[in-house]
């Protein structure tokens, strides 16, 4: 499209940032029929909502901050959400061991209500409590997919095999899996579908107001071309960045802020051969999950500490990786050390600045802002977490009535995501329809081509009658097809994209692989600009 053409276009509504809050949104607002654009600087889910615990969860902790309406409306969430997404969303058993060692952390309102009425206590967390918030758990949401809590005895279990021997009880509840990255990509790619343009590698460098209208002069990340475009509102979906935006880009004088609270994860070889998580409880009143992770390994995380410039790359440091080993170490009877760790990851959540005394205490709930006084109206979106993020979407949407007039009502609930049109139960015949209709995919790999892609990968695989027949392999099962299917459909640019993103094959891969699968890219890339061109 020619640069004067894109000085034409006009949108109702422009979003700033690639990440679920962003593409939620965008999904939403033009299936009920408003004209949408979106621009990512980077990759989509480059930045927090590809480094989250990946869950689909209540937040089972936030009881004790007492944010029932947050936990009630992400229980009620999980199983709207399992409906529309089975293949990259499934349900998990949390096993939480109990000791009566266990405290809740200093700052939390139940805890400090339990402090007054017991203090004999000293901070510890009584069973009958722990009971008392997994029966809240198990009822706040109206359940109909997940089980319930249960009472283990660790002592003839296969939950109790990798534990200290000092944990003899310990109680199972429900939770929900999901791939984050590939959550954002699907949501993309259905607005796309349903009209939306979505603009990756495409950076905000301002947006202002004129004659109420935003105009958004936007920058190609790849040519330093740059072009502009009009939109009547703004939606400011950042994450880290949004308050940056506020401040350079919209140059609002908004007086809402963002808390930045990074957290950190480590993945370690495979720590224990059953396919529930681990809920654990530490002394100084923090939790961290360790969780079965890509067939071959264990995810354990995750910590919380602030982080002050979003300019800055998060990293897992030292000194966290160190600390998540030892907490972990003491509930495994095999010491976890660093150099069980295979990979790091971290990211930073754009909580809502509610004023809380530590990282760990801000509110994980969302806030959405809309400012209209200097005419066109921008929405800004402070905090969320990623089980909301369709209901998120709802609010949003809900803010912007006033605005567009007569749109149409909400209608994302339970629709199915590209690749998810098969039953929440339905997994594992899909991978075993896969697996007949291609007989050389081994087992590992047709659960992969079905946990990322669904119904889609028949399409990925095609007519395919050997291995031979998906073009050049690169390592971890990732063929040629696949990658040309990824940088086709959904938005891959480059090899970081694939194996970090779109997949976790960067687990799998060796440096040459990726370099490799890189430098394909790049000419498959060329090739199509050149044809272009033509």
């Amino acid at each position: 499209m020619s640069e004067a053409t894109h000085q034409n276009e006009t949108f109702d509504l422009f979003i700033i940032g690639g990440g679920i809050n962003g593409c939620g949104i965008a999904r939403d607002a033009v299936g009920r029929g408003l004209s949408v654009a979106l621009a990512e600087m980077n990759d989509l889910a480059s930045a927090t909502s590809s480094a989250s615990t990946k869950l689909f969860h209540g937040g089972l902790r936030y009881l004790e901050y007492f944010e029932f309406h947050l936990v009630r409306e992400s229980l009620i969430e999980r199983e709207t959400l399992l409906r529309a997404m089975p293949h990259i969303s499934w349900p998990m058993r949390f096993v939480l061991p109990y000791h009566k060692d266990m405290r809740f952390e200093n700052e939390t309102p139940t805890s400090k209500l339990l402090n007054t009425v017991m203090p004999w206590m000293k901070g510890r967390r009584p069973a009958w409590l722990i009971r008392l918030g997994l029966f809240m758990y198990d009822n706040l949401g109206g359940r109909k997919i997940l089980p319930g809590t249960k009472t283990v005895d660790l002592t003839r279990g296969p939950e109790g095999a990798p534990l200290n021997d000092k944990f003899v009880q310990a109680y199972e509840y429900s939770d929900c899996w999901v791939q984050d990255a590939r959550l954002v990509v699907l949501n993309a790619r259905d607005a796309e579908a349903r009209g939306a343009k979505i603009m990756t590698r495409t950076k905000v460098m301002s947006a202002e107001r004129v004659d109420q209208h935003w105009a958004i002069t936007l920058e190609d990340g790849d040519t330093g071309a740059q072009q502009t475009v009009q939109a009547k509102m703004l939606v400011n979906a950042g994450g880290p960045w949004v308050g940056d935006i506020i401040r350079t880009k919209i140059r609002s004088n908004s007086k809402e802020g963002v808390r930045l609270v990074k957290g950190s994860h480590i993945v370690t070889k495979k720590l224990y051969d059953h396919d529930k998580c681990y809920f654990f409880q530490g002394e100084d009143g923090r939790i961290i999950f360790a969780i079965p992770y890509e067939q071959d390994f264990t995810l354990i995380g995750t910590t919380d500490s602030e982080h002050h410039d979003p300019a800055v790359k998060p990293t897992c440091t030292p000194d966290e990786q160190t600390y998540l080993c030892n907490f972990a170490s003491k509930y495994f009877k095999t010491p976890v050390t660093t150099d069980d760790i295979v990979w790091t990851y971290s990211g930073v959540r754009p909580l809502y600045d509610d004023g809380a005394s530590s990282a760990t205490a801000a509110t994980r709930d969302y806030t959405l802002k809309v400012d209209d006084t200097g005419g066109a109206p921008v929405l800004n979106i402070f905090g969320g977490k990623i089980t909301t993020y369709r209901r998120l979407a709802e609010g949003a949407l809900d803010k912007m009535k006033p605005y567009f007039k007569d749109l149409p009502d909400k209608w994302t609930a339970g629709v199915t995501l590209p690749g998810g049109d098969f039953p929440v139960r339905g997994a594992m015949d899909l991978q075993q329809k896969l697996a007949g209709h291609y007989p050389f995919l081994t087992e590992s790999w047709a659960q992969r081509m079905i946990r990322a892609y669904g119904t889609e990968a028949f399409d990925i695989l095609g007519d395919a009658k050997s291995s031979e027949d998906l073009g050049q392999t690169f390592g971890g099962t990732l063929t040629e097809a696949e990658v040309r299917w990824l940088m086709g459909t959904e938005y891959a640019r480059t090899a970081e994209d694939v194996v970090w993103r779109r997949s976790k094959l960067g687990l799998r891969m060796t440096t040459e692989e990726i370099a490799t699968l890189d430098r394909f890219m790049k000419d498959t890339r060329a090739e199509g600009s050149a044809h272009a061109a033509q």
